[in-house]
């Protein structure tokens, strides 16, 4: 009796935070998705006009796209780059492991300096244009490398990698070194070694790392909103917008509900891949 109580007594204020930050505001943002506006009020009556809206407007659809495209292509980035660096650091630094804290570092930054530095960088009198005319590789500023889609995929694999990277080095740093050993002793090359026992075993955190920066970087507004200029503009964007300036509050809680809908889909088909891997 007294251990059912005790684990009652400590389970409670997590559940009780989870209900009144998440839980129920879930709950209201599930029924203002079912209501509509009327001049400046909101009508507290059940209808489907704004998945209507969502469903002939075609700029939902495309914004939703673009979003997806880029989030897959920061994940694919993130990949290439996060992967090499925790097999390096894993594999060939056993002395030198501060490098790791080399990539945790940049996570201590403000998020909002690291979006502003790339906007510096990346400005008509930033750093690179700067560099470039300097070089004389460029006679004028090259006006797409801000305010377009290219600047929103800069900045966010540099603020995502560091969240790709830490699963896949966790995962990398959990593989047993005898079975590397067993598959020299047994004649496997290097590259069949990695193919064979390195990499499938790495998977897991392969598929969290991934999952951190799609889902991450598919419900990012900011560097959109500093970097992106209307070409760049994402999901989240639209979601700001209806919320705020538009102020179409039900309108923007049926995107923000279909979008939670879509990461929870990804979140659901990464823990069976992740479950299977595991379990096999």
């Amino acid at each position: 009796m007294y251990g059912r109580a005790y684990k009652t007594a400590v389970a409670l204020p997590p559940v009780a935070w989870v209900a009144a930050f998440l839980l129920i505001p879930y709950a209201f943002l599930f029924c203002y998705s079912f209501w509509s506006v009327s001049g400046q009020n909101v009508v507290h009556e059940w209808t489907l006009v704004n998945y209507r809206e969502l469903l002939h407007s075609s700029m939902y659809g495309s914004v939703m796209a673009r979003s997806a495209r880029i989030a897959a292509t920061v994940t694919l980035l993130s990949m290439l780059l996060g992967f090499p660096l925790a097999y390096y650091i894993s594999f060939h630094c056993s002395r030198r492991k501060e490098l790791y804290q080399l990539v945790i570092i940049p996570l201590w930054v403000s998020y909002l300096v690291r979006a502003y530095a790339w906007k510096t960088i990346l400005g008509s009198d930033g750093v690179l244009n700067s560099l470039l005319q300097f070089v004389h590789l460029s006679h004028e500023p090259l006006g797409f490398l801000l305010y377009s889609p290219l600047a929103v995929l800069i900045t966010l694999t540099h603020i995502y990698v560091a969240f790709a990277f830490l699963p896949i080095y966790a995962s990398l740093e959990h593989i047993p070194r005898n079975l590397l050993e067993a598959a020299r002793d047994l004649g496997a090359s290097g590259p069949r070694m990695f193919w064979t026992v390195i990499f499938p075993l790495s998977l897991p955190g392969v598929i969290a790392g991934a999952t951190f920066a799609f889902v991450l970087s598919l419900g990012d507004f900011l560097s959109p909103l500093l970097v992106g200029g209307p070409s760049g503009i994402m999901i989240s964007n639209i979601v700001v917008s209806l919320f705020g300036a538009a102020f179409n509050w039900p309108l923007g809680a049926a995107v923000s509900l279909c979008l939670l809908l879509v990461v929870l889909a990804i979140l659901w088909v990464t823990e069976r891949l992740q479950h299977r891997l595991t379990f096999h």
